[in-house]
């Protein structure tokens, strides 16, 4: 099989904002990048107003939130001198509200008093423009992080937001911390001719919802080391092969998932880990080309989202042989 590639960038891996670090530790910057600036608010299942099509967030001028920024804000870059900030919010949305056409329809968002559509990156976040994408998954991301960064590490006092958000200080004893990412290998594991993928479904999902395989990166270990110990835990089979694809920010709730694919061999019967995979099998080509002809799900075989990694990287396997 001719090795493939990424034929873009993830969904969640766009952003065409500068992240300009020195910019978060000058206040009188802060202040004219406050001015001038952007807001998207955000809510705490991590949703934002967006456009009726998704296309877009919806956001408003800073001087509309307050005529400094608040405590909780953060700094999510610049573009053209323009800054663009996030602030959390707790809004009385009602529930339930279908995402745009073309969109991960499985996570419902929220309308507003005023008509104002609010969905997370999970539903929306292959429809938003690349600006949109970055700032909405940054945000998202910073916010998580801070809602687990609440107190201390060493000495246990109460922590606050520095660093326009980029930073955790705390009140004791004066400690910093910054974001952390937990790093995820997820791996497209294809037989030697190309003609089958392995596909695994976990206890929690759907019927007949089926990705590739995943799983965290744990201390002192490579992320190679790890796309071959995670193949062999889940569902018993040694991959070799092992070539890198691509990353994208996963912030649900701090997770970046780092995209390998390698090689098994098919004829080795599958052990699956209990509790962890319900149900693992080979794929054939030809139907993960339907089911991404059919807008993702076909009769027993429903793909990842538009805005995951794996989705992509399934496409990228299945669609070059559509041009043979």
């Amino acid at each position: 099989m001719t090795p493939f590639s990424l034929d873009a960038v993830p969904m969640l891996a766009r952003s065409t904002v500068d992240r300009n670090d020195e910019s978060r530790v000058d206040p009188a910057r802060l202040a004219g990048l406050w001015r001038s600036g952007r807001v998207i608010v955000v809510d705490r299942k991590g949703r934002s107003p967006v456009r009726p099509d998704g296309s877009g967030l919806r956001d408003r001028p800073a001087t509309s939130v307050a005529d400094v920024p608040p405590a909780e804000a953060v700094l999510l870059g610049e573009d053209d001198g323009v800054g663009y900030w996030a602030v959390p919010v707790e809004a009385e949305l009602t529930e339930g509200t279908r995402p745009p056409p073309n969109s991960w329809g499985v996570w419902p968002g929220a309308t507003s008093s005023d008509g104002e559509q609010w969905h997370d990156l999970r539903a929306i976040g292959s429809l938003l423009d690349d600006r949109s994408a970055g700032l909405l998954t940054t945000a998202v991301a910073l916010f998580n992080w801070h809602a687990r960064a609440r107190f201390c590490a060493k000495c246990g006092a109460e922590a606050g937001i520095a660093n326009a958000g980029w930073a955790s200080r705390c009140a004791g004893c004066g400690r910093e911390e910054y974001p952390r990412t937990d790093p995820a290998v997820i791996c497209l594991v294809h037989d030697v001719a190309g003609e089958h993928v392995l596909l695994a479904r976990q206890p929690i999902w759907p019927p007949d919802r089926y990705s590739v395989l995943a799983g965290f990166v744990e201390a002192g270990e490579s992320l190679e080391a790890c796309v071959r110990r995670e193949v062999c835990e889940e569902v018993g089979v040694d991959v070799r092969d092992v070539r890198y694809l691509g990353s994208q920010p996963w912030p649900f709730p701090r997770s970046i998932m780092i995209g390998f694919a390698a090689v098994a061999d098919r004829s080795v019967p599958l052990t699956i880990a209990d509790g962890e995979i319900e149900e693992a099998r080979w794929v054939p080509r030809v139907d993960v080309r339907a089911a991404l002809a059919a807008g993702g799900a076909i009769d027993g075989l429903i793909l990842p989202g538009p805005t995951s990694i794996a989705r992509h990287m399934l496409a990228a396997w299945a669609v070059p042989h559509l041009r043979d």
